[in-house]
């Protein structure tokens, strides 16, 4: 299951970035004239539905947002709350699942986030568009949503590709993070292997499985956002570290 993966995750997540605290106030900045670009001054409150360990959460309270954070690995959430506190951040947190917001969330707010390719570990259609509907249904009648995702169709897909990521210097040596995506049709399951090398002769590593993907499209994305209800749909390719994708209620 999904939040297995991520609950084994949680602890090197950070090691996916070159340098974890850039990127929360790098993203932030971005979503943040995003948000004024397209929603003017009407967001206050933001559910972030995908909230991982804290990385646009973390960053958009700091920009001043009300911020209620969510995700299906309790082990993340934890681990969002802990760098939340450490910043005097005052941040809701909670563990819920993107297709069962509303229950979770009983109010109302502003935008809904889900980023960092988050979406697509929904392994349908149905699925996507149930959580897009839960998108709709949480926010205000002027509010809307925006997602994050890979574009798949510019990915070449097929076989099994080992993915580079990064190399980390530590106080005890290094740590090196790679992935190997094994290609199933329109899926992918995504093993990540997690080395620590402290110079010594054996090597600890943990292999951490069970990350699968749907290789939805942009425009498939699109046509399930407006099914949900959204008016407008706006994809913006070049502004963010993967294509946004905007959904306006009006």
């Amino acid at each position: 299951m999904i939040e297995s993966f991520y609950d084994q995750l949680s602890p090197y997540y950070k090691y996916i970035f070159h340098d974890w605290n850039a990127s929360v106030e790098r993203q932030s900045t971005i979503l943040d004239e995003v948000i004024r670009e397209y929603f003017g001054g009407n967001v206050e409150s933001i559910l972030d539905a995908a909230c991982g360990i804290g990385t646009q959460s973390i960053g958009l309270a700091q920009k001043g947002y009300v911020l209620t954070s969510s995700d299906i690995s309790k082990e993340e959430v934890e681990k969002a709350r802990s760098e939340a506190s450490k910043r005097n951040l005052d941040i809701t947190f909670g563990i819920a699942d993107m297709r069962n917001l509303e229950q979770t969330h009983q109010v109302k707010f502003d935008l809904a986030i889900a980023c960092d390719n988050a979406v697509p570990h929904l392994l349908s259609d149905d699925e996507i568009l149930q959580a897009f509907q839960q998108f709709y249904k949480v926010t205000a009648e002027r509010g809307g949503c925006m997602i994050s995702v890979r574009d798949y169709d510019a990915m070449e897909r097929g076989g099994k590709k080992l993915v580079p990521r990064l190399v980390h210097d530590t106080p005890q040596g290094k740590i090196v993070v790679f992935d190997c995506w094994e290609f199933d049709g329109d899926f992918y399951d995504i093993t990540m292997y997690i080395v620590e090398d402290d110079g010594q002769p054996m090597l600890k590593t943990n292999a951490i499985r069970g990350g699968r993907y749907y290789c939805v499209s942009i425009l498939k994305l699109e046509t399930l956002m407006q099914a949900a209800g959204f008016k407008t749909i706006v994809t913006l390719k070049d502004r963010f570290v993967q294509p946004l994708l905007i959904g306006l209620k009006v």
